[in-house]
């Protein structure tokens, strides 16, 4: 769960950053400050001198502000979980989680459903014996699971994560 966290505490400093900025452009360039007049511009004038003679500073910015854009689109996207393969498979993940109910210390386990086959998550801490969880899977966890969500030549990739 910290990754989510990390990634929503991220989003929303990233956010309010941008909404203060954006607010006090707003408010200088309508004259609601109290230290510009009403017809003043948003930036001070002695800014102003140095990048009206050369372009090419104001453009660098546009490009840059762009891509910080993007980059801040595409994390939010990847936050909320667009572009992950396959949708979720509750019953298979509840038979995961059945199958390995002697494995101390399970944190996550997921089972997702792509065209290209089944993709199985499971987290584990350090301590865990791995060729026990490796061994049940192969056994006949992932086979079951196979036979519930589709056929038995379904491809499947299971990904273990060793949590320190």
């Amino acid at each position: 769960m910290r990754q989510y966290a990390g990634n929503r505490i991220g989003l929303a400093v990233v956010g309010a950053t941008l909404l203060v900025l954006g607010g006090y452009a707003w408010l200088r360039g309508h004259g609601r400050l109290l230290d510009l007049s009403r017809g003043g511009k948003v930036l001070p004038q002695d800014v102003v001198r140095p990048l009206s003679g050369d372009p090419w500073p104001l453009w660098t910015l546009a490009l840059v502000l762009a891509l910080l854009a993007v980059l801040c689109l595409r994390w939010l996207l990847l936050a909320l979980g667009y572009g992950r393969r396959g949708v979720r498979a509750g019953t298979a993940t509840a038979m995961l989680c059945v199958g390995l109910k002697s494995v101390d210390g399970l944190a996550r386990a997921g089972v997702r459903v792509a065209p290209q086959g089944i993709r199985i998550a499971l987290t584990c801490p350090s301590a865990t014996d791995m060729g026990a969880v490796v061994a049940k899977l192969d056994q006949d966890i992932v086979g079951r699971i196979r036979r519930e969500v589709g056929d038995d030549e379904t491809g499947a990739v299971v990904r273990l994560h060793v949590r320190r």
